[in-house]
């Protein structure tokens, strides 16, 4: 019995530093290969003008401000459309719905989930993108309002599925004390079951950001692709991701702007990073006052 535990203890360390060591590897790998940039653009003017253009006959230009501003703009949007509908879908299926209804319901939002993001794309390009332009006037619906509506129904499942599991796990005398006190079952799961499970639903929220955050082909679609600084949620707009997946594919090896589109990635790995880290600081100290 021993031995066998020694393995298990042993495979899960093993995965444990392979995870380690692969994400070690991704971060010196853009490192490796965005330093030659760095010496050939200056890091102010990269990160803090927000003209692009690596193909100009006059002189090139490698400023990155208007795709970190449309990244946030995007994310941040697909944010305010997700979490309240995220975490509402999670109280009624925990709550509210009947187990008939969830299980209907559970297994449409894990084929949501499964929906590959080039057809989400499309379905921007088709539906969402006609919609916005009439409702809007515009010329065409491909701007950071639709990539954020799609980004914010591609991360739905996440924070949906943690949230359900995270208001689950709470105990039931918090709830049975709570009604029994005479509070109504809204009062119930607002003020009571979601302040107890507010962790775990940080932690889905996060989840779902990082899912927005990096996501490619739908914001490659669906937002226009215009590298210059958006005005509002109405412009087109090109995040850092699909900067990537435009120009990497086309660029000549080893040059200035090869080196550059690494240095992008690492700035994208950089952001995710800090925002990963902020979130465990969160929901560590949240953990400290409620022990």
């Amino acid at each position: 019995m021993k031995v066998k535990e020694k393995l298990i203890h042993g495979l899960f360390l093993f995965n444990g530093l392979l995870v380690v060591f692969i994400l070690a590897g991704i971060f010196a790998l853009l490192l490796f290969m965005a330093i030659p940039a760095f010496r050939e653009i200056d890091i102010k003017e990269f990160l803090f003008t927000a003209d692009w253009n690596p193909t100009s006959y006059v002189k090139e230009t490698y400023g990155i401000g208007a795709m970190l501003v449309s990244t946030i703009m995007v994310t941040a949007g697909a944010l305010l459309f997700a979490v309240p509908i995220g975490i509402g879908a999670a109280a009624y299926l925990s709550d509210v719905a009947s187990p008939g209804v969830r299980e209907i319901v559970k297994p449409v939002i894990e084929i949501l989930a499964g929906i590959p993001s080039v057809v989400i794309g499309f379905f921007g390009i088709v539906f969402v993108g006609p919609v916005i332009s009439r409702t809007f006037g515009l010329p065409n619906g491909l701007n950071a309002l639709n990539g954020s509506i799609l980004l914010g129904v591609m991360a739905l499942p996440t924070i949906i599925s943690l949230s359900e599991d995270a208001l689950n796990s709470v105990s039931r005398t918090y709830s049975e004390a709570s009604l029994a006190l005479g509070a109504t079952r809204w009062q119930t799961v607002v003020r009571v079951k979601i302040p107890a499970a507010l962790s775990g639903v940080l932690a889905a929220c996060m989840l779902g950001m990082g899912r927005a955050i990096g996501e490619t082909m739908t914001v490659l679609m669906a937002t226009g692709c215009a590298p210059a600084m958006p005005r509002g949620v109405l412009d087109s707009v090109r995040t850092m991701t699909s900067t990537i997946a435009i120009e990497l594919g086309e660029v000549p090896y080893y040059t200035t702007h090869y080196y550059a589109l690494f240095a992008v990635g690492l700035v994208l790995f950089i952001i995710t990073f800090c925002i990963n880290m902020a979130s465990d600081m969160i929901l560590y100290k949240y953990q400290e006052k409620r022990r």
